[in-house]
């Protein structure tokens, strides 16, 4: 479930915008999409430790959730974020680390589930320049108000 072109632009600007969310939503198909562990027998079969014993799986399953984006909370990590989502994702990234996959393996089977939104850095790509220039473009409007707002205050007081 990729989601593509400028739906995928869309989709990571709606998170960026502060008091805008659709949790409801963005639950439903997030967690739609997480396979079900409704079953004791799956919930046996994907037990899977909270910390790994071995320093080195924690430190790279702890960075590979810090490189994830909670859908639900959208400003935090899934490390961050204590959403149901984000414990079922934490349990999916220390699953696969516990098979030997890399993190590029790790990251792209997200990725290729949520699409880059998922990713706290998203690439920058021909579809995600204006995530990556929208804010410099907010400033330098901002700013222009600013100096607007500055002459004709100026001009008045003369």
């Amino acid at each position: 479930m990729r989601i593509g072109g400028y739906k995928r632009i869309i989709a990571l600007l709606v998170m960026m915008v502060p008091g805008f969310s659709n949790a409801a939503s963005v639950a439903a198909v997030a967690l739609a999409a997480l396979p079900s562990t409704a079953s004791p027998a799956a919930a046996a079969a994907a037990a899977v430790p909270e910390t790994f014993s071995n320093p080195v799986l924690e430190k790279r399953a702890r960075h590979l959730q810090r490189q994830l984006r909670c859908l639900i909370c959208q400003g935090e990590s899934i490390d961050e974020s204590a959403s149901s989502f984000a414990v079922d994702v934490r349990r999916l990234v220390r699953e696969q680390v516990a098979e030997g996959k890399s993190d590029k393996q790790i990251e792209d089977f997200f990725v290729a589930r949520y699409g880059d939104a998922i990713l706290m850095k998203p690439p920058l790509e021909a579809d995600t320049w204006l995530l990556w220039l929208a804010p410099f473009g907010v400033l330098a409007i901002a700013g222009g108000v600013a100096w607007v707002t500055v002459k004709k205050a100026a001009k008045a007081a003369v």
